[in-house]
C-alpha cells in the first residue's frame, strides 16, 4: 500500500484519480480520522489536508501527524502531493513539511518533482513551465495566496529549507529509471537530501517513479503520483476502481455549484455558466459577518422557482476587485471570511436536499468538506483530467466533485451539474 499527505482537498483528490488510473484501489480521507475508518479493501490511502497556506508549524504538526496515522495501518511508503505549480510563499509550506517528513521517515535522498504534463506543467533544467510560459510569467505570479514570481524550483526549494538542493536533469532522466537510482544513490552518498527532477512527458515520471518506487519518502505532483501507482501495480493501468462494474443509479437530486478561486479559468468557466444558471455571489466588502453573508445567500436560494437550473454561488474576483477587498479587509481576514460563509452555504444546502455539489478552488473545496463533516469518499470516473467525482458512504450519499481553480475546460461547471450517473455505493 501507499500512503499519501496532499496539501489541499483539490490536490488529493488529483493524486487519488492518478493513483485509480495506475489501477490502484484508492480511497481519499478528508482530514487524518481520530479511529479506524471503515473502508472496502484499497491499494492506496490518499489523505487531505488544508495546509498548503497555514502557518508552517501547524502544517508541519498536522502533516507528521497523518504519516504517523498511515504508517501505523501498514503503509510502507510516503508520499507528499503539493501542488503541480509549487504553490509556496516566501516561508514554505513546501520545504518545512518536507524537512520533517524525510526526518521522521528516515529518508536519505527525496525526490521532488512537480511535473503534471497532463495538467501542462512541465519541468526542464530546472525550470517550471506552465504551458508554455515559464511559472513566473504565468497567471500563478498573481495568485492571492501563493504568488509564484520564481521558476527555477531548486532556488525555490532552497529558500525554504537549509538541507542541500540538487537538480537532476531530463538527460538522466531519459538514460532511464536504472540511470536516475544511480544518480539519486550519487546524490545521497554526497549527503544531498532534496534531488529536484526534471519531466516533462508521462513516461519521465514512470521512469522516475520506478527508479523510487522503494523509497520510503517521495514528493511531487499528481503526476509523479501516477508514476509511483504505475511502478507499485505493475505496468497494470485502469484496471482497478471501487466502481468499476458496480451498478449505477440515476441521481436526479438537487445540485448546486459553489465557487471561490480567482483563477483565470474559474473565472471564465463562471462567465459560461451564468449564461444559463441564476447565480449569487458573496461580497465580503458589503458585509464582513460571515453568518450574515450566508444567510443573505441561502435567501436568495430559497427565493428560486423549483424548476430553475442548478444554481451557482460564488465568491471569485477578477484581478482589480480582489486587490481592492484585499487592501481593505487584509488578505486573510478577506479570505476566512469568505471561506467560513462558504462553509455555512454548503450546509444549508445540503439540509435543503442538496445532493450534487462542485466545488471550485482547493480552499474552497476544504471548507466545503470541513463544514459538512465528511471524513472520506470513494473515487469515481473523472468530469476532467484531475478531477473526479467522490462518493461518500452511508445511505444517503453525496456526490462531490472538488475542482482546483485552473482545471478544466470552460464548459466544465456547466457540464459537471448536468451529470446525473451516481455509482450505487449500498451494492
Amino acid at each position: 500500500m501507499i500512503g499519501a499527505i496532499a496539501d489541499d482537498f483539490t490536490g488529493a483528490t488529483d493524486a487519488a484519480v492518478a493513483f485509480r488510473h495506475a489501477g490502484l484501489r484508492t480511497a481519499i480521507l478528508f482530514g487524518t480520522p481520530a479511529e479506524q475508518p471503515d473502508l472496502p479493501p484499497h491499494d492506496a490511502i490518499v489523505i487531505a489536508l488544508k495546509t498548503r497556506t497555514v502557518d508552517p508549524n501547524l502544517a508541519v504538526q498536522q502533516s507528521l501527524t497523518a504519516a504517523q496515522w498511515l504508517r501505523a495501518r501498514g503503509a510502507p511508503r510516503i508520499y507528499f502531493k503539493y501542488c503541480s505549480t509549487f504553490d509556496s510563499s516566501a516561508a514554505g509550506n513546501i520545504g518545512p513539511v518536507c524537512d520533517a517528513l524525510a526526518q521522521q521517515l528516515g529518508s536519505p535522498v527525496t525526490v521532488v518533482a512537480p511535473s503534471a504534463p497532463n495538467h501542462h506543467r512541465t519541468q526542464y533544467l530546472g525550470h517550471l513551465f506552465v504551458g508554455g510560459e515559464l511559472l513566473s510569467s504565468s497567471p500563478m505570479r498573481n495568485h492571492p495566496l501563493t504568488p509564484m514570481t520564481e521558476s527555477h524550483i531548486p532556488t525555490v526549494l532552497r529558500s525554504q529549507t537549509e538541507r542541500p538542493v540538487e537538480l537532476v536533469t531530463h538527460a538522466i532522466v531519459r538514460e532511464g529509471r536504472a540511470a536516475v537510482r544511480r544518480e539519486l544513490d550519487r546524490l545521497a552518498q554526497l549527503g544531498v537530501r532534496y534531488a529536484v527532477i526534471d519531466a516533462v512527458t508521462a513516461e519521465d515520471l514512470d521512469e522516475i517513479g520506478a527508479a523510487c518506487a522503494e523509497d520510503v519518502f517521495a514528493t511531487g505532483s499528481a503526476g509523479l503520483a501516477g508514476g509511483l501507482g504505475h511502478a507499485i501495480a505493475g505496468g497494470a493501468r485502469e484496471t482497478r476502481g471501487h466502481d468499476d462494474g458496480a451498478p449505477g443509479t440515476v441521481g436526479e437530486g438537487l445540485a448546486a455549484v459553489l465557487a471561490g478561486s480567482c483563477s483565470a479559468r474559474t473565472l471564465e468557466q463562471i462567465a459560461l455558466m451564468q449564461v444559463e444558471h441564476p447565480s449569487y455571489r458573496l461580497d465580503a466588502l458589503s458585509c464582513t459577518d460571515p453568518a450574515a453573508l450566508a444567510q443573505g445567500a441561502v435567501a436568495w436560494y430559497d427565493s428560486l422557482p423549483a424548476k430553475w437550473p442548478a444554481p451557482l454561488i460564488y465568491s471569485s474576483l477578477g484581478s482589480e476587485e480582489l486587490q481592492r477587498t484585499q487592501q481593505r479587509l487584509g488578505t486573510d481576514v478577506a479570505a476566512a471570511i469568505l471561506e467560513e460563509a462558504m462553509g455555512r452555504v454548503a450546509v444549508a444546502l445540503v439540509e435543503r436536499g442538496v445532493r450534487r455539489l462542485v466545488v471550485a478552488g482547493g480552499e474552497t473545496s476544504g471548507s466545503v468538506v470541513t463544514a459538512l463533516r465528511i471524513p472520506g469518499g470513494l473515487i469515481g470516473n473523472e468530469e476532467a483530467p484531475g478531477v473526479p467525482w467522490i462518493y461518500t458512504p452511508g445511505p444517503d450519499p453525496l456526490a462531490l466533485l472538488l475542482k482546483s481553480g485552473n482545471f478544466g475546460d470552460p464548459y466544465l461547471l456547466t457540464r459537471a451539474i448536468r451529470a446525473r450517473h451516481v455509482p450505487d455505493l449500498q451494492k
